[in-house]
């Protein structure tokens, strides 16, 4: 085997922490998707982007006014504020329904059967056999 491919213990220690990292990565991009997380990445974006525009022709404390008092949105401020709106109307409503509970336990009633019969009783000497075993094949024909 060539040095270039390392053995299946060298690469699986080198590879643990890797997948370990990928694991918490994926895990957390998928906790921001579930809970609107993402939004909040975006807008923060958009903040950064507008405060350094607005850094370019204003001073410091107007810049931050005019970033973050929300009279002056930007144009990708108005498009994350319209997909909140569209992500919102798309949820379904709850639909609570009253639990019905069903007032009476039914009731069990044992009916005997129709047809009764006695099944016959064997002794521990009795094998229940009344034939004897069939002769087995020759060994040539089982092999």
């Amino acid at each position: 085997m060539p040095a270039f491919f390392p053995s299946t213990a060298a690469f699986a220690d080198y590879a643990r922490p890797v997948f370990v990292r990928l694991g918490h990565i994926l895990l957390i991009l998928a906790l921001l998707g579930a809970t609107g997380g993402h939004w909040a990445v975006l807008q923060t974006v958009a903040w950064a982007d507008m405060l350094t525009r607005n850094l370019q022709t204003e001073s410091v404390a107007s810049a931050i006014t005019k970033t973050f008092d929300g009279e002056h949105p930007c144009k990708m401020c108005k498009q994350i504020s319209a997909g909140k709106k569209a992500e919102k109307k798309s949820e379904l409503p709850l639909q609570i329904k009253k639990l019905e509970f069903v007032s009476q336990r039914p009731v069990f009633v044992f009916a005997a059967p129709k047809v009764f019969r006695l099944v016959p009783v064997f002794t521990s000497t009795d094998d229940g056999l009344t034939h004897r075993p069939s002769v087995p094949p020759p060994r040539i024909l089982a092999a």
